[in-house]
């Protein structure tokens, strides 16, 4: 399948909340961040929903940059606003500038033993989603943290490989890493793939096949080195495409160039829904 990319994208961030990062540095202004990111060869951005309410403000900036695209989604953790149903979903995502559902998936970290089962309700609304997804056939957003094997069990019960999608700030080992594949799912890096501590992801990100991985921020969270403790940005998303190429032994505008295809063939833009 032959892309065609846009015009000065070197880079892809393909996982970012531009809608929360601190704006204080550019005078409260996004397009200071943006011109910060392109001055660091970031050339598109991913900006990620995770609850209804701030969505029209995804959607705002996304019309307003052509850089810009969009999901729409509710992340599992979320509670307190609107409950999304499928419909709802299927017709907010009808907007060119969306390009996937989610960010979506299951979230287990704060249970303690036992609580699991009061969890249903984030299994239900991961099923939502999904089926949002299908009907759509615009790719998911996956949330997956201390929740493997329901995430993996659910994606593959609902028939989530039909349109697949990203296994987003990826953070397990390569036997995980290699299930999510086969369900038709790109494994996404954030900046957790540069800190020391992170030994058996750096050897997913070794052993990864080119065409499947992806880059991100997940900004304004997870700054990478050597930012890390510090307000994430989509400028930084560098920093993780160099320590790839870094555990790869290849040159940096190699990941660069390789994540950015592999973005936009699994993320189609507006101009190519046209």
């Amino acid at each position: 399948m032959s892309i065609s990319l846009p015009e000065n994208t070197p880079l892809v961030d393909s996982h970012c909340h531009l809608d929360r990062l601190e704006l204080s540095p550019w005078n409260g202004e996004l397009q200071g961040a943006l011109d910060n990111a392109a001055a660091q060869g970031v050339g598109h951005f991913l900006c990620v929903s995770i609850d209804l309410e701030h969505y029209p403000t995804l959607l705002t900036m996304a019309k307003a940059h052509t850089q810009i695209s969009v999901s729409v989604g509710v992340h599992p953790t979320a509670q307190g606003g609107e409950e999304p149903t499928s419909e709802k979903l299927i017709n907010l995502a009808a907007e060119p500038e969306v390009v996937a559902i989610g960010e979506t998936g299951l979230d287990y970290f704060r249970c303690t033993e036992g609580e699991e089962g009061d969890l249903e309700w984030q299994r239900e609304r991961f099923r939502t989603h999904i089926t949002a997804s299908k009907t759509t056939k615009k790719p998911l957003i996956i949330h997956m943290r201390e929740a493997t094997e329901d995430t993996l069990r659910i994606l593959k019960e609902e028939g989530a490989d039909e349109v697949g999608g990203v296994m987003h700030c990826f953070v397990e080992n390569w036997d995980v890493a290699k299930r999510a594949l086969d369900l038709n799912f790109d494994i996404s890096f954030s900046g957790i793939v540069t800190f020391n501590s992170a030994k058996e992801l750096k050897e997913v990100a070794k052993k990864i096949p080119g065409e499947r991985m992806l880059v991100e921020t997940d900004s304004p969270y997870l700054a990478p080195m050597p930012h890390r403790g510090k307000p994430n940005q989509p400028a930084y998303v560098r920093h993780v495409a160099e320590c790839i190429a870094g555990l790869r032994d290849v040159r940096w505008e190699t990941v660069a160039a390789q994540t950015t295809e592999n973005y936009f063939r699994r993320f189609m833009t507006p101009a190519q829904q046209r």
